[in-house]
């Protein structure tokens, strides 16, 4: 698995890749925002083909991760993900590396707090406030049939 930097080839696929990941728009901190006008790192297999995304957004001192999939799920692409923005964020000298995610998502919370993030924030109802506000797409029930409610954030201090 080898991680670069996205190029405009990539959004052939990355358009498509994110709406069916429900990603086109992201919701969070009662904001909409667009993946594709943000940087993005891609995942590929050694043969070349696009096993992953992610997009974030570096700030002064620190870097969102706005959203992370991966194309098959449990083949090292988030992995590689992780450690590249990882890397980037010890070369720019950012703090922490952050991001949001929703209470239904348990394999997210598992997969960032297995590689160091802690939770720092709860946000009960922020869900239920973006359905109503800026994205009424946002369905009630997700993962595992946990009504989805509420925003997570996690964090990973850096140095």
């Amino acid at each position: 698995m080898r991680v670069r930097d996205a190029t405009a080839a990539d959004r052939d696929w990355l358009e498509p890749f994110l709406a069916r990941n429900h990603m086109r728009p992201v919701a969070r901190r009662g904001a909409v925002l667009w993946p594709l006008d943000h940087p993005m790192l891609i995942a590929q297999t050694d043969d070349g083909r696009p096993a992953g995304v992610l997009t974030y957004i570096p700030a002064e001192g620190e870097c969102e991760v706005l959203t992370l999939h991966a194309v098959d799920q449990w083949q090292g692409a988030g992995t590689a993900l992780i450690a590249a923005i990882r890397a980037m964020a010890a070369d720019r000298g950012w703090r922490r590396v952050w991001l949001v995610t929703t209470n239904d998502n348990v394999d997210a919370l598992r997969f960032y707090q297995r590689r160091g993030f802690r939770l720092t924030a709860l946000r009960p109802g922020a869900i239920d406030a973006a359905r109503r506000s800026v994205k009424p797409e946002i369905p009630l029930v997700g993962n595992y049939g946990i009504p989805i409610r509420d925003e997570i954030e996690l964090e990973l201090v850096l140095g």
